[in-house]
């Protein structure tokens, strides 16, 4: 019963949108104008099911996912390092955390043309993107669960006498693990949204999924458009399940936050 009550009402909601979907193909659109949003058994049919257009879409899923990933372990690194040096000492986090939120606040894409420029159209380029677009929220996350750890556990390190790093280790980082997860999630979203989003400035190299979104865009490919969509889509939300996955297999046993996350 609770399997059901779990799953039954996203099964309701994505039959309903099914049903909308059909009807306003069929019966709000006229068969010449069935192009802006072709029903979802041609999608799949013209789009996924078909070997010669469904190879370019796992091709340029492939390399978008690629260049997600990279940015998100180099974000990971570089945000995790800057929050453990901000929770050590108040003069790094005066200095740094302002410029970690004005990064947050600039619209990046807006920079993705001057990336280009200076570091050409590559794969470079594009991870800079997802680097910049996912940094903040681990930086933050990180920050957060850095700097909860209990006054009580302090005082009974500080007791035995044991150091900074020690404290670190040992108190600060495991109980940070779930507010890093939280992070990682989020900001795992937001590297697979960069690369894509990014593919539409690069106009150049071997083409990702969202410069397959463009290109049959200006092509009045809907079929396919709407395929590489789904794909990109589905990417998304496959990476936010493994990493709330692999939270529940690091720290669900033991943090009750982890352990009764929503989606299990």
């Amino acid at each position: 019963m609770s399997r059901v009550r779990r799953y039954a009402p996203p099964l309701v909601v994505l039959l309903l949108v099914l049903a909308a979907w059909y009807a306003v193909s069929y019966l709000g659109l006229s068969p010449e104008r069935r192009f802006l949003l072709p029903p979802p058994d041609e999608v799949l049919r013209v789009g996924l099911l078909d070997p010669d257009n469904l190879a370019p879409l796992l091709d340029g899923l492939a390399l978008s996912a690629e260049v997600a990933m990279i940015g998100l372990v180099l974000a990971f690194v570089l945000g995790v390092a800057a929050a453990v040096a901000m929770s050590q000492a108040r003069w790094v986090e005066r200095s740094l955390y302002p410029y970690a939120v004005v990064l947050q606040t600039i619209p990046i894409l807006a920079l993705v043309p001057l990336f280009g420029f200076w570091f050409g159209f590559g794969l470079p380029s594009r991870i800079l993107v997802c680097v910049l677009i996912a940094l903040f929220p681990l930086i933050a996350n990180t920050l957060h669960g850095l700097r909860s750890a209990e006054r009580v556990h302090h005082d009974l390190f500080t007791l035995y006498g044991a150091g900074r790093l020690t404290r670190l280790w040992k108190l600060q980082l495991p109980g940070a693990l779930p507010s890093i997860f939280t992070g990682l999630r989020v900001s795992a979203g937001l590297s697979v949204v960069g690369a894509v989003v990014g593919d539409f400035f690069f106009k150049q190299g071997e083409p990702g999924i969202g410069m397959l979104i463009d290109l049959y865009r200006a092509n009045l490919q809907s079929e396919q458009m709407f395929a590489a969509v789904l794909l990109a889509s589905g990417f998304g939300v496959l990476v936010f399940w493994a990493f709330g996955l692999l939270a529940r297999r690091v720290a669900g046993s033991w943090h009750e936050s982890v352990a009764d996350s929503p989606d299990r």
